[in-house]
């Protein structure tokens, strides 16, 4: 969907990482390649070796379930909501969250919601759950995009988190061979299983000056696709559902301009190369660049539903500390279930000298 017309800007962040217990710490340390992988103290693989994770080192790991989620995600909201200022508003929310899977709990979005509201209450009117994995926040950002320009809320603040942590989820994910490991049957086609929560506040330009925010990026425009050949299907995936993401997003981009940035969930699986082979292969004139991709997987590990605010953050900041490649970003991830989502952001002439951070 364009949002050309009017346009949402990206006005505040928040983040809770394995390499960051802020937006700004968790993006400096991706930028600098550090990598939160350890160890998990005692699940091992079936080879007897310690299974590899990404975990929030300030978060025990004895904590697990709905807990583990909240003391990811609270933190990540208050450090967005530390930048509003100003009257009330009409302010939707958004939530992205994984799968029902092994070890996720069964009510764990009626639970964080009201773990939210009692944090902040009254803030927010309506909130919706997207419970579809990486694409999650693709979704919810969607139906952000939408509710604004229908003039129903003001503003979004659109807010993922994930935990692949649960030893029952672990096990699911061996059983699944989709574990990255060190042992002897290392499987180089995995994962490494991560946790973190991002959070987005987007409004329109009213919303912003009203509010006194520095706009970060604007949204030009959200693509959602959808595939049907997913993992584990005997049909060899092509890449239609984010080449169909891509289409969408890249609609209102003016003939002759070309991405500059990407950043996307690509985490070691193979079928996430493929896709995005394809999907390049059929638009790569709009790409400076397609192969010079950033897939922070490799420092914070696999983080889920989590990933989108958390991409959007990194494009973001690379513009505001002027290590991009230029103003235009692509953000997209993959969901296994089929889910397809792509964003376009750019930055903008609001970028003025000491904005650094």
């Amino acid at each position: 969907m364009s949002c050309a017309d009017p346009p949402l800007y990206l006005s505040a962040l928040g983040a809770s990482t394995p390499v960051g217990r802020n937006v700004w710490t968790s993006a400096a340390a991706a930028r600098a390649g550090v990598c939160g992988f350890c160890e998990h103290p005692y699940m091992v693989d079936t080879a007897g070796e310690p299974m590899r994770i990404a975990r929030a080192p300030w978060i025990d790991i004895e904590v697990e379930g709905v807990e583990r989620y909240a003391e990811l995600l609270l933190p990540a909201i208050d450090e967005a909501m530390a930048a509003w200022h100003g009257a009330p508003a009409h302010i939707g929310l958004a939530l992205a969250l994984p799968p029902q899977r092994p070890g996720r709990p069964a009510s764990l979005a009626g639970d964080l919601l009201a773990r939210i509201e009692h944090r902040h209450p009254g803030r927010f009117g309506r909130a919706l759950a997207f419970e579809n994995g990486h694409a999650g926040g693709h979704l919810a950002l969607d139906a952000a995009v939408r509710s604004c320009a229908a003039g129903s809320i003001e503003a979004c603040m659109v807010c993922a988190v994930d935990s692949y942590l649960d030893p029952e989820t672990l096990d699911w994910i061996e059983a699944c061979d989709q574990l990255h490991g060190g042992g002897p049957l290392n499987n180089a086609w995995g994962f490494v299983p991560g946790e973190a929560a991002g959070v987005a506040l987007v409004g329109g330009a009213d919303f912003v000056q009203r509010h006194g925010l520095a706009p970060m990026a604007a949204i030009d425009a959200v693509g959602i696709g959808h595939e049907n050949k997913v993992p584990g299907s005997d049909e060899p995936i092509t890449g239609e559902g984010l080449s169909q993401a891509f289409r969408a997003a890249l609609a209102e981009l003016a003939n002759g301009a070309c991405i500059d940035n990407v950043v996307c969930d690509m985490n070691g699986e193979a079928w996430r190369a493929d896709e995005y082979g394809f999907a390049v292969l059929r638009g790569g004139d709009r790409f400076r660049a397609a192969t010079a991709f950033i897939a922070p997987a490799d420092c914070w590990g696999d983080v889920g539903a989590a990933g989108l605010p958390l991409h959007m953050a990194l494009a973001a900041i690379g513009h505001l500390k002027r290590y991009d490649k230029g103003p235009l970003s692509m953000v997209w991830g993959s969901s296994a279930s089929g889910e397809r989502g792509a964003v376009l952001l750019r930055a903008g002439s609001w970028r003025v000298a000491g904005s650094e951070g």
